[in-house]
């Protein structure tokens, strides 16, 4: 089933607070992240007494027919470390699996370009396809695991001699997908799919207290969930027909709001975010801001007016920042102009609606 049309609208989802305006790493809203959709270890959440949530709860109607069958996608970020370091032998590199020596540093400049520790994002997905709706209580939870990693890049001055590394290293990850369908009426069923965090479920003994910066990196961030049906369609939980009114009530959704998305009723997009049913990216919008209530107009106009030396710790601080600033100073003056004043969705009142 191609659910691209409906990946795109996750990608911005997906992507929402990820960097926020004016694009700084050194800017304080920037060391304080991901504010949407993250699941936390269970044990975290318990030390927050609820203020967090190690699962999200998606329930759904589906209009099915005996061929109809159900695809689920799963989209999170997960946390990746960088740590900037100065090589205490210039040159020295890995060899034979040992490790360089090197002396963890705030910032380092080389080959006239400043690196600095930040927290970098890698795109994580988990999928189930053609499961038959009328039976997904028979499923046992879906379980996942991400194991731990680390990676070093060597930083190489004008003459390629290495003089630092950047060390990249992310968590293990443990995660599980419950699936349940009941038929609430002749032929809708109504399908949950539940995301759980389970990093140290089950640990004896439990971890140490951990801070939410800790706890982070052992999270699942902007965690979101893609539904797709053929032979079937989905009901739309903000505007069902009459006949369906009284059964959306029935559907409990926990940290996600489900909304139809792409064409027709055969997709749903599960998030954190509001959204109406089929959000759409607007036609006139270059790319992702990452700013939440984006006005691509606004934004690019106040990236514009950036000092030369906040431009430059942008484009060293991280690649998808960069991307932004290049695009919106190449912007030729006709398309600035497109962000200019554009409405939609504009309807006639009905006569009695103007009463």
């Amino acid at each position: 089933m191609n659910l691209c049309p409906v990946e795109k609208i996750a990608e911005a989802v997906l992507y929402e607070g990820y960097m926020l305006y004016p694009y700084r790493p050194s800017a304080i809203k920037n060391r304080q992240r991901w504010n949407f959709g993250v699941l936390y270890p269970r044990y975290f959440c318990e030390s927050q007494s609820g203020s967090e949530s190690n699962s999200m709860q998606t329930e759904c109607l589906v209009k099915t027919t005996p061929f109809t069958r159900l695809h689920v996608k799963v989209r999170f970020l997960q946390i990746v470390r960088r740590t900037v370091g100065l090589l205490r032998t210039r040159g020295m590199e890995e060899s034979e699996g040992v490790e360089p020596e090197f002396e963890v540093v705030d910032r380092l400049e080389v080959a006239e370009r400043v690196y600095q520790p930040w927290q970098e994002a890698m795109e994580r997905e988990f999928s189930e396809s053609a499961l038959d709706p009328t039976s997904l209580d028979s499923l046992s939870p879906k379980s996942f695991t991400l194991p731990w990693q680390r990676s070093i890049e060597y930083l190489r001055d004008e003459r390629a001699i290495a003089i630092g590394v950047i060390v990249r290293e992310w968590e293990s990850l443990h995660g599980a997908v419950e699936f349940r369908s009941v038929r609430i009426h002749d032929d809708v069923i109504k399908v949950t799919v539940r995301v759980n965090n389970r990093k140290y479920v089950g640990l004896i003994p439990p971890p140490e207290a951990m801070d939410r910066e800790t706890a982070l990196l052992d999270s699942f961030v902007s965690a979101h969930t893609i539904l797709g049906v053929e032979q079937g369609e989905f009901v739309s939980l903000l505007d069902p027909p009459a006949v369906f009114g009284h059964l959306t009530t029935q559907c409990n959704n926990i940290g996600t709001w489900p909304v139809l998305a792409g064409d027709g009723a055969n997709a749903m997009l599960s998030s954190p975010i509001i959204l109406y049913d089929y959000p759409q990216i607007a036609p006139e919008s270059l790319g992702n801001l990452f700013d939440s209530t984006e006005i691509d107009e606004i934004l690019s106009l106040r990236i514009l007016t950036l000092t030369d030396e906040e431009k430059r710790e942008i484009r060293q601080g991280d690649e998808r920042a960069r991307q932004i600033l290049d695009r919106t100073e190449s912007m030729p003056d006709e398309q600035m102009m497109k962000l200019h004043g554009v409405l939609r969705g504009i309807t006639p009142l009905l006569k009695e609606e103007m009463r």
